[in-house]
């Protein structure tokens, strides 16, 4: 498949019918789940933001609308819609959820659960001062594009641990997210 043909029912096929595959085993206990939003137009869009640069982890970094999963939440799925919501007002009524992807081990203790979800492309977002410092849209098609993404080898604690690093526009995209939006390009069949 070639990011040049990428369409949105495209996308969604290959999504359903090539079967998230497990991913490595997973350490950490404390859930939490992000929502990958993407935008249905023609040509798709993914949905990121930056978060705001006071936060106490991750500050300035780009990520999903997502975060830990409450007592008052149904499920990891509820988890990511209601943050969605809170972070960027995505109404959670708003999102076709497609499915998830196997949950990844973040460095501040959480296993991160991504869920897929469609949105329509005339949300206005609001993104919450407290939390988000910008909102913005990347081509699906870019964002898929496996090139992009150079991997930086750390050793931690011991541990050799293999992050991704890539650029948009202005935003420097890497870590968890890059990792995330890559399985999602290795998910819907794009080759490296």
């Amino acid at each position: 498949m070639s990011q040049q043909d990428l369409h949105l029912d495209d996308f969604i096929s290959r999504f359903q019918l090539l079967r998230p595959q497990p991913g490595r085993a997973t350490l950490n206990q404390r859930q939490a789940a992000v929502l990958i939003p993407i935008v249905r137009r023609q040509e798709p869009g993914l949905l990121l933001t930056k978060r705001s640069s006071q936060l106490r982890k991750h500050a300035g970094q780009v990520a999903f609308p997502g975060g830990a999963v409450d007592s008052s939440d149904a499920s990891l799925i509820a988890a990511a819609l209601r943050e969605a919501e809170e972070e960027v007002a995505i109404p959670p009524s708003s999102v076709e959820i497609l499915g998830v992807l196997p949950p990844v081990d973040s460095v501040t203790g959480f296993q991160v659960t991504p869920v897929v979800g469609i949105i329509p492309p005339d949300l206005h977002y609001h993104a919450s001062v407290d939390e988000v410092a910008a909102v913005f849209e990347m081509p699906l098609a870019e964002a898929l594009r496996l090139g992009r993404y150079h991997p930086l080898d750390i050793h931690r604690r011991g541990n050799s641990h293999r992050v991704w690093l890539s650029w948009y526009q202005h935003y420097f995209v890497w870590g968890m997210t890059a990792g995330i939006i890559r399985e999602l390009a290795l998910q819907v069949g794009i080759k490296p």
